[in-house]
């Protein structure tokens, strides 16, 4: 394909995406088909000579398509939003052309300098404390990382390398397996699956917190499991607090967890993967109050801020605690500027070395939709979640399980867990809309989270109808 070629395909590829976007809730949301569905429509092995562009075009309907969960999808109500907007594809394709890999800042500047103010450009539309913005002379800074997953990995081990360095200063003698045999990490039982796995991955314990009737985890329930475990001979060195859980969207007491972290000399991580945008809006910003005790603080603006994935917005307040846990620095890596302290390279941030323009992303949405778009963007959602939970009350079939804060609705029908299994599986086998469920307080809950960029109050409305009338349907069955 020459540049000719690429401008006219680049153009068409522009068009499909357009209709595709435009035309999706004309779409089955969740595909039909089975495992191994795609396989029997393409040939075992790569073609030995070159396919004619038309071609590969026209399998995307044949072959991708009926395979493809439509995610921006305004019927879409599973899991947490993917962010997608028109200036962020556009800055992907740029990103894509450059093809940089941004590993240090001789790889290039530009890569790592964007990321470094739009980090500081997003830190202050969050009001975060002044510890954790990069500037021109501050200790903190934030870097993109992959997921909210990563973030929390590279934060627990920048924790452990911290209480490494220090346990071993203070007492010569202790070898490593010994301290790391006793090292203990903890995070609310409502948290994220990938803070266990986290645990897992660094090689330590990880204890679950119990929450309370809010699925929240305060200070009183955090300190009694911390005496438990040091009266034991274990080492408590990392908390994982939760602002916006995945099953129910519930927030963990940061102002009270922060100061036992503190005083303890536990290092502690926010993950705020999905909530995290909604603090832009100065209403929903006192969700994020405590954050000045924690270490370090993430949220993924690749859910809910219109950037598409992946870009998972990490800060900490001293950057030097996260290049001290991963810093590997080979001559074929080295530059002239690195230690001019004006110079960042992100590898010494990150698990993996190489890294994309991300930011890009970044600085095209947040131009094109400033700060008062984006707040207007999050408070639809929010206000949708809303008309969904009031049609959701004045039907006494059915309960809310949990406060509706941002634009996740947990619901079901009043009665057992079987009979919500089973409106679950009738809904989504029905195709319309999609949801998932979780467990809160053994009772299985469904899930109703706004998700796309384009959901209107009419389809709020049509999902309800859906709902209601399968469940009637049940309800009916059950009845004879």
């Amino acid at each position: 394909m020459d540049t000719a070629e690429f401008r006219r395909r680049g153009k068409e590829m522009v068009d499909y995406i357009a209709d595709y976007l435009e035309n999706i809730e004309g779409r089955q949301v969740y595909p039909d088909v089975v495992p191994g569905y795609l396989r029997n429509l393409i040939p075992d092995a790569a073609p030995e000579h070159p396919e004619a562009y038309e071609e590969i075009v026209r399998d995307i309907e044949r072959v991708i398509m009926p395979g493809v969960t439509h995610w921006q999808s305004p019927y879409f109500y599973a899991y947490f939003p993917t962010g997608s907007s028109y200036p962020a594809m556009l800055a992907d394709m740029l990103s894509g052309a450059i093809g940089c890999i941004g590993f240090s800042w001789a790889a290039s500047p530009a890569c790592t300098e964007l990321e470094t103010v739009m980090l500081d450009w997003l830190g202050k539309m969050l009001n975060l404390p002044e510890e954790f913005l990069a500037g021109t002379e501050g200790q903190g800074g934030g870097v993109i990382q992959s997921t909210a997953s990563e973030a929390t990995l590279v934060a627990l081990l920048a924790a452990r390398a911290k209480i490494l360095k220090r346990l071993q200063a203070e007492n010569p003698g202790l070898a490593e397996p010994e301290i790391l045999s006793k090292l203990v990490a903890y995070s609310s039982d409502q948290a994220h699956c990938s803070v266990e796995r986290a645990g897992l991955i660094g090689g330590v314990k990880m204890k679950k917190i119990p929450s309370d009737t809010k699925f929240s985890v305060g200070g009183e329930a955090l300190r009694k499991v911390i005496e438990e475990d040091k009266a034991a001979g274990l080492i408590p060195f990392y908390c994982c607090a939760t602002l916006g859980t995945t099953p129910s969207c519930a927030f963990d007491n940061i102002m009270e967890i922060g100061p036992i972290c503190n005083s303890e000399n536990i290092w502690m991580h926010i993950d705020a993967a999905y909530a995290g945008s909604s603090f832009i809006c100065p209403e929903f910003r006192h969700l994020l109050n405590g954050v000045e005790f924690a270490d370090s603080f993430n949220f993924n603006p690749h859910k809910w801020l219109l950037i598409n994935f992946d870009c998972s917005a990490m800060w900490v307040k001293k950057r030097s605690e996260i290049i001290g846990a991963f810093k590997m620095d080979p001559l074929y890596l080295q530059h002239d500027h690195q230690e001019s302290g004006l110079v960042t390279d992100y590898r010494h941030w990150q698990i993996p070395l190489g890294r994309r323009f991300r930011s890009l992303k970044m600085w095209f949405v947040f131009r094109t939709y400033g700060l008062k778009g984006l707040q207007e963007y999050i408070r639809k959602h929010v206000s949708l979640a809303h008309e969904f939970e009031s049609l959701v009350r004045q039907d006494k079939r059915f309960e809310i399980c949990g406060d509706v804060v941002l634009g996740l609705v947990c619901f079901r029908l009043k009665g057992s867990n079987a009979l919500n299994e089973k409106l679950l599986k009738a809904i989504n086998n029905g195709r319309m809309i999609h949801m998932v469920p979780c467990y809160l307080a053994d009772s299985f809950v469904l899930r109703f989270a706004v998700c796309g960029r384009t959901t209107e109050s009419k389809h709020i409305q049509l999902a309800w109808e859906n709902i209601t009338e399968i469940g009637t349907e049940i309800l009916q069955e059950l009845q004879q």
